[in-house]
């Protein structure tokens, strides 16, 4: 096993779509998936309102996992975030959104609206930590 570097964490995060965001609240520790993108000393992300929102906003300390494993060789990379919880509202919504639209594109298929609409809420993972490790068979 190999620690990666600060360098190969940031490549690897910039190279991955979906990570997993851990939370805590009353319930317990709480984990789910979320496509994301890297800018700068920050995660951004975009959901709608639910447990995990609430969740952040009573304990802003999460964790966000990402990892990588291929069958025909056995070779892994995992990074884990440790990092805080920041809502954006305003220009930082908007700024939310230009930074995924840009790594991810508009995967939107249909121009129809839901029919029932949740407010999206945008939020960044402000980086306090980061380590990595790699498997090379």
């Amino acid at each position: 096993m190999i620690d990666l570097t600060r360098q190969e964490i940031e490549n690897f995060l910039d190279h991955q779509v979906v990570g997993r965001l851990g939370c805590h609240d009353e319930h317990g520790v709480y984990v789910v998936p979320m496509i994301y993108a890297q800018h700068g000393e920050a995660l951004y992300m975009l959901t709608t309102e639910g447990r995990k929102i609430h969740a952040m906003r009573e304990n802003p300390a999460v964790c966000f996992e990402v990892d990588h494993y291929e069958a025909a060789t056995g070779n892994w990379q995992s990074v884990v975030v440790q990092g805080r919880f920041e809502e954006l509202t305003g220009d930082g919504k908007s700024e939310a959104q230009a930074i995924l639209a840009k790594r991810h594109g508009f995967r939107r298929t249909s121009t129809e609206a839901p029919a029932v609409v949740h407010p999206i809420v945008a939020f960044r993972v402000l980086i306090g930590s980061a380590s990595g490790r790699t498997v090379r068979r």
